[in-house]
Parts: C-alpha cells; structure tokens; sequence
C-alpha cells in the first residue's frame, strides 16, 4: 500500500487535468467546426442547384437526383478529413493507419467487393439517367417512388410508406413507369343474354363524354371490342392514353361513367347469385 500510495503521490493530477481538459475542448471544437462547415456546405450546394435548376434545361427530378448525390458525397469527404483529425490528436497519423491496414487488405478487399459492385452500378445508373428522384419504378418486386439516388443505395418508398433501401448491386432490371405517357385500360363484363353490338356503342358514347370532361386523357378512350369470353360474362376492354401519373384516376372514372351507362341501358353486368331451395316435407 505504501508503494501505491508513493506512486501517487508522485503523478501530477494538475497537469493531467489540465491536458485532459485541453484535448476534450480541442475535441469539442473540432465537432462544432464539422457541424458548422457541414451546415455552410450543404447550404452552398444547394444553393448551386437551385441556380442550376434556373438556368439549364433539367428536370427537376435529375436536379434532386444529382443534389442528393453531391451532398453525400460531400458528408463523406467531410467525415473522412475530420476524423484525420481526431486521430492526429491522439497523435496517429492517418497516413500510418491507412499503410498499416495494407496488412489486411486481402481480407478488406473481399468484403468489399459488395461495396464496389454498389458504387460501380449506382455510377452507371445514374450516367444511364435510368431513374431519378420522383419517378415511379418496380425494381426488384418493390413499387414505389424513388426517393434517393446514391452511389451505393436506392431509397424507393413504397404506396403503403413504407421506405426501401435497395443495394445498387442487387438492381438488375429497371421497370420505370415515369418515362412518356401511359395506358389507362379497363375490363368490364356483360351478360351473355346481352346485345354486344349494343352495349359497344353505349360503352364508346360513355368513354366519349369521360374524354370531353378530363383534360388528363390524350388519346381514346376506344372500346375495341371482345377481349375474352368468360365463365359467365363477356369481357368488353377500353383503352386510352393518359399523362403520366394519372392512369389510375382515370381507370376510377372511367368505370364509374361505364357502369353508370350499362345501368341506365339496362344491361346487366354479372354478379354472383346465390338461389336457395327448399323441399316441401
């Protein structure tokens, strides 16, 4: 105990205090001048695109696309400097560590296959113009609306809301739904009891006044005709061209005016009956 106590004694408390206060301040002011300059250029960058996004001939999905990218980029710059930084005062040179893990860069270099395979296809996607941040795409079974770019994943957030993060290297095909106009197609059914020539005129005369009143349809819609004979009814098919995005509404108002007119005409559209009988004892 003595010897302990001797050696205690010995150590300066005063000076440890005071370089360990130092360091920790010196700590603290590296952390807020990482989050001052993170702040100064991410505003900066957003600044240029916004200029950008006035003076060139871009959509604003590739803007937000390649925005999204160059602020990352740029988090990881930052990230990788100022931790340069920090190790500099625990006095290691980053210079060392990075020659150091030479020694298992064979390991590294295995598990970082899957990163490269990220950054390689992510480059080419975004090079391709294959998607951009607001298109709407199935990739992988996922639908859903991209959200990000990256160089190593894709955020694609699902209509239930649900948010995906897709690694670039696992993205083999891509179904974009964004690009040119879309296809709004209905099926709709009629008793087999019922005039076909009939209901086709009533069906085109419905699609035509839906036309008249919805800016969002630019071609058809056309009724053309038999697309199948089913179990119990005649499949009739309408088809039109709409503005990207709104393919779903009009399918909504092209059923309602359609099965409004087949009512109004008398014809009817099969359902499930259910008959009921009853022996007498």
């Amino acid at each position: 105990m003595e010897k302990w106590q001797k050696w205690l004694e010995k150590i300066n408390w005063a000076e440890i205090m005071l370089a360990t206060g130092l360091w920790a301040m010196k700590f603290l002011l590296i952390i807020v001048m990482f989050l001052v300059i993170r702040s100064i250029g991410r505003r900066v960058i957003n600044r240029m695109f916004d200029k950008a996004a006035t003076h060139r001939k871009m959509s604003s999905g590739r803007i937000i696309t390649l925005q999204k990218l160059v602020v990352n980029l740029f988090s990881y710059v930052l990230i990788f400097v100022f931790a340069g930084i920090i190790f500099k005062q625990f006095g290691l040179e980053i210079g060392t560590l990075i020659a150091g893990a030479g020694v298992v860069g064979l390991a590294i270099g295995f598990g970082a296959q899957g990163l490269v395979s990220d950054v390689v296809t992510g480059f080419f996607i975004l090079l391709e113009k294959q998607m951009e941040v607001g298109d709407y795409v199935t990739i992988g079974g996922v639908d859903g609306i991209v959200e990000e770019v990256g160089l190593r994943t894709t955020h694609i957030r699902a209509f239930d809301g649900t948010l995906n993060y897709m690694p670039n290297r696992e993205i083999s095909t891509i179904a974009n739904h964004t690009r040119g106009n879309m296809r709004a197609l209905v099926d709709i059914g009629i008793a087999y009891e019922e005039n076909i020539d009939k209901a086709l005129v009533i069906l085109q005369d419905a699609c035509d006044k839906v036309k008249e009143k919805n800016p969002s349809i630019i071609e058809g819609p056309n009724v053309l005709g038999v697309q199948m004979l089913g179990s119990s009814d005649v499949v009739i098919r309408i088809i039109s061209k709409t503005i990207n995005g709104e393919q779903w509404a009009v399918e909504r108002e092209l059923r309602k005016a359609l099965k409004e007119a087949l009512d109004a005409n008398g014809i009817e559209i099969p359902y499930p009956h259910q008959v009921q009988v009853e022996k007498g004892a």
